[in-house]
C-alpha cells in the first residue's frame, strides 16, 4: 500500500478528518506536517463527535502512533486542552500513540495576541485570521525567532533564548501597537502550565520516523486547509501562512526524503469557505443560506458561517494539479440530496473570456462564475454502500468530476458516520 497523504482539494474544510480516520485502520502512523490550531478536523465514529486542530486525527485508532511533525505550528496551550478533551471522552493520549518532533517550534502566548492586534490596525482589510497566531508564528519561525520543543530538555539554555526572544517582542508589542509588555514570570509561568505537561510527548520524530521506514511501517501524512490556501499557491493573500501541499509532507514530518506513493484529494461536492478573500462561486441569499444549513457549515474552531457556492471545477482541477492527487475522495455528497437542480461552477468569465484556467490571485475580483445546472437525484442515500446503490443522477455527478479532474473519484462520503462511505 505504501505511505499516502490526504489533502484538501480547495479552500478547506473538505472534510480531511473524516477521511483520515476511515483509512487509518490501514496504516500504522498518522503525521501532521504542517499548519496550527487553526482550524479544525471533524470526526464522528463509535468514541463520538471530535473537533480537533492539533491533535492527528488517527489517535482514534489504538495501534497507530500519531506524530506532530517539525513542520507545525505547536501551541502548547491549546494543545494540551485538546489533550484533556480528547482523554476526557475516554481516549486514550501517551507518549506510546502521540510523539512531538523536538524540532517543531513553540507557538508563542504573543503570536495569538499580535495576530489580534495585527487584524485590529488592518481593520477592513483584514485577512480574516483566525487569531490563533499561526501568521505571525510563521514569520517569526522564518526570521529565526522561536523556541524549538527539544529545547524544553535544557532549561538554561531555554530561558536565556527566551530573555532574549522577549525583549525583542516586547519592543514590537509596545513600540507598534501600544501593547502591554511580557515579564519572565509571565513566561515562566505559561512554562510550567503547558510546556511541562507536553514535554514527556517531545521526542526525536525524524530517528522515529527513520526507524519505521526501515521496518516498512506505513504512514498516512495529514494536511490541514486546502491548496487555495498555500502560501506560495493559494489565492495570496488570503493563505495561510505554511504550505498545504503534499509535497511538503516529507520536509514537515520529519522525513524529508520520504516516498509518498499514493495522494488522496478530498473535495466537497459543494463549495465551502471560511474567512476573507476571492470566493468566485460564492452563493448569496436564500440560495446560499439553504446549502450552508442542509450541510451544518460552520467552522470547527470558530463557529464562523461557512460561505458557500456549487462545486467549483476550475478551482478543483487546479487544486488537483497542485497537489498531485492520484485520486479523489468526495465529501457530504448526501447533502445535495435536496436539490432538484444543481449548480455547478464549469468555468471563469474575466471580462469577455471564458477561462479554464485558475487564475492569478489579482484576477480572481475580477472573476465570475459560469453557472450550469445537472440532475438532481431529490432521495437520501445516506444508506448507499456500493456504487449501484447510488441514483443514476449521483453516479453522473461523480463521473462529471472525474472527466473535468482527470483524477478517479474513490470514495464518496453519504454522512459523517465513519461507515457512510461508498469505496469504488
Amino acid at each position: 500500500m505504501g505511505n499516502c497523504a490526504v489533502v484538501g482539494i480547495n479552500w478547506g474544510d473538505e472534510g480531511k478528518g473524516r477521511m483520515v480516520d476511515l483509512l487509518t485502520n490501514e496504516y500504522d502512523i498518522v503525521v501532521r506536517y504542517q499548519g496550527g490550531g487553526n482550524a479544525g478536523h471533524t470526526v464522528i465514529n463509535d468514541k463520538g463527535k471530535f473537533a480537533l486542530h492539533l491533535l492527528p486525527s488517527g489517535v482514534f485508532r489504538e495501534s497507530v502512533v500519531n506524530i506532530l511533525g517539525n513542520g507545525i505550528a505547536l501551541d502548547p496551550e491549546n494543545l494540551w486542552k485538546e489533550i484533556e478533551e480528547v482523554t476526557s471522552k475516554g481516549v486514550s493520549i501517551t507518549p506510546d500513540n502521540l510523539k512531538i518532533s523536538d524540532r517543531a517550534s513553540l507557538l508563542m502566548p504573543w503570536h495569538r495576541q499580535l495576530d489580534g492586534l495585527e487584524e485590529s490596525r488592518l481593520a477592513d482589510k483584514k485577512y480574516g485570521s483566525t487569531k490563533q497566531g499561526i501568521a505571525p508564528f510563521y514569520s517569526d519561525k522564518y526570521q529565526k525567532k522561536t523556541i524549538m520543543a527539544g529545547e524544553l530538555f535544557y532549561p538554561d539554555q531555554l530561558r536565556a533564548h527566551l530573555q532574549d526572544l522577549m525583549e525583542w517582542k516586547n519592543l514590537i508589542l509596545t513600540g507598534v501597537y501600544g501593547a502591554k509588555p511580557y515579564t519572565m514570570e509571565m513566561l515562566e509561568d505559561w512554562l510550567a502550565e503547558y510546556c511541562n505537561k507536553i514535554k514527556p510527548f517531545v521526542c526525536d520524530t525524524g530517528a522515529y520516523l527513520r526507524d519505521a521506514q526501515k521496518e516498512c511501517k506505513e504512514i498516512l501524512f495529514e494536511a490541514q486547509l486546502g491548496a487555495l490556501r498555500d502560501l506560495d499557491y493559494g489565492i495570496y493573500p488570503y493563505t495561510t501562512s505554511s504550505n498545504t501541499l503534499a509535497s511538503f509532507a516529507g520536509v514537515g514530518s520529519g522525513a524529508p526524503y520520504v516516498k509518498i506513493d499514493r495522494v488522496i484529494g478530498v473535495v466537497k461536492a459543494y463549495s465551502t469557505c471560511v474567512g476573507e478573500g476571492p470566493f468566485v462561486c460564492e452563493m448569496f441569499g436564500e440560495e446560499g443560506d439553504r446549502l450552508r444549513e442542509a450541510g451544518a457549515e460552520y467552522g470547527a474552531k470558530t463557529g464562523r458561517p461557512r460561505r458557500t457556492g456549487p462545486i467549483d471545477l476550475v478551482a478543483t482541477r487546479y487544486g488537483v494539479e497542485m497537489q498531485g492527487a492520484t485520486c479523489l475522495a468526495i465529501t457530504k455528497l448526501d447533502v445535495l440530496s435536496y436539490m432538484d437542480r444543481i449548480p455547478v461552477c464549469t468555468h471563469y468569465r474575466i471580462g469577455n473570456e471564458l477561462t479554464d484556467g485558475f487564475p492569478f490571485p489579482a484576477l480572481l475580483d475580477t472573476a465570475e462564475a459560469v453557472i450550469e445546472y445537472v440532475e438532481g437525484w431529490k432521495c437520501d442515500i445516506s444508506l448507499a454502500r456500493k456504487w449501484d446503490d447510488l441514483p443514476p443522477a449521483a453516479q453522473k455527478y461523480i463521473e462529471m468530476i472525474e472527466r473535468s479532474t482527470g483524477c478517479p473519484v474513490k470514495y464518496i462520503s453519504v454522512g459523517a458516520e465513519r461507515d457512510r462511505v461508498v469505496i469504488r
